[in-house]
């Protein structure tokens, strides 16, 4: 009858219904099972279907909805940023171990999600050019600071430099002290333990080596800086390497305990500048930087090149001869100051000293 609602069960259960009235279905979560470091085969979902691409083009390990998924990239890679993860694969050139990093994609050094990431934007990078920067401005303003008295006011680029160099090695040999103190894993495991302190510090130290660089380069004739300027380019390079790769942060650590003695070499220099080389203070100065240049430069020095000597089979070629050839160039300087500082300071004529003191 017209105006009378028909109530048939075809009428109320319509075979086909308008797409407005489908109901949609959310895409659930997958739950996934990442094996421990070491285990066979990467990881699978818990409906034990094979790890792989899935229908929609995606990681199985992605847990993205199918709606939010940007789909493929090469090799049928996940293209989603930051989230397939692969606890399997090693780390390659310019990446972190993926156990202490989550979240880093597959493919080739710097390439993630499919993209091509660049270098320059490494929090590592970052805070070395902050140092960089900081250390700067200390050496713009030090001479406010701390006034060089008259027998330095011919040389006073040298007396802020030195000053600069000073707070460099306070902070960086203190920091390598705390570093092993606050974090002994990092003594069992100088290669992959990189606690973001210990990196962070190690980052800080090659933004400073970079300033003395071109402050050295700006204001001294090259014949007389040419060591210090090689001694940089090898500690830059080296230091460097640990802080792109998050890897030997720990044998970095090492190395700076080398400033705890390069504080005594500093406090030398601002001495011999005051003019106050016949003073008890110079004399207490001079034994307690031939004592910590012993243990703190020597001692230390060799000890990294009985470890890596040691375990060249554990370190990749390439690392290996960066290290080595540091090495091979840090030790002989290193020998050869030990012989200046024990002629100038215990053996010296007054000829030697008047030299040491215009240089």
């Amino acid at each position: 009858m017209p105006g009378k609602a028909d109530t048939s069960p075809g009428a109320q259960f319509p075979s086909s219904r308008p797409p407005c009235l489908t109901p949609r279905r959310e895409a659930l979560p997958l739950r996934v099972r990442i094996p421990a470091r070491g285990d066979a085969g990467t990881a699978s979902p818990s409906s034990g279907a094979a790890p792989g691409p899935s229908p929609q083009g995606r990681c199985s390990l992605c847990p993205r909805p199918g709606d939010a998924h940007r789909g493929r990239g090469r090799a049928g890679r996940c293209r989603c940023p930051g989230r397939c993860r692969c606890p399997g694969r090693a780390p390659g050139l310019g990446e972190a171990d993926p156990v202490g990093q989550r979240g880093r994609s597959h493919g080739s050094p710097g390439k993630a999600a499919g993209r091509w990431m660049p270098m320059a934007f490494s929090p590592g990078l970052l805070v070395v050019a902050g140092s960089f920067a900081a250390f700067r401005l200390l050496n713009r303003g030090l001479e406010r600071l701390v006034p060089p008295p008259p027998s330095a006011r011919r040389n006073r680029w040298k007396w802020r430099n030195i000053w600069t160099s000073l707070a460099h090695s306070v902070l960086s040999g203190g920091g390598a002290l705390a570093g092993f103190y606050l974090h002994p894993e990092l003594s069992k495991d100088l290669v992959g333990t990189h606690p973001p302190g210990a990196h962070s510090l190690v980052a800080v130290s090659v933004g400073y080596f970079l300033e003395d660089f071109v402050d050295m380069l700006c204001n001294q004739k090259l014949h007389q800086s040419w060591e210090l300027l090689f001694h940089h380019s090898v500690v830059i390079v080296c230091f460097g390497i640990a802080v792109l790769l998050h890897q030997y942060v720990g044998f970095a650590l090492v190395a700076l305990l080398v400033e705890i003695n390069s504080i005594f070499l500093h406090l030398r220099q601002i001495l011999l500048m005051a003019n106050l080389v016949h003073t008890t203070c110079y004399r207490l100065n001079s034994v307690v930087n031939l004592g910590t240049y012993v243990v703190f430069r020597i001692a230390t020095l060799a000890w990294m090149t009985h470890w890596l000597f040691l375990n060249r089979q554990n370190v990749p070629p390439a690392t290996y001869a960066v290290g080595t050839v540091g090495m091979a160039i840090m030790t002989p300087m290193n020998i050869i100051l030990f012989y200046r500082l024990l002629r100038s300071d215990f053996f010296k004529s007054r000829r030697d000293g008047q030299r040491e003191k215009e240089e």
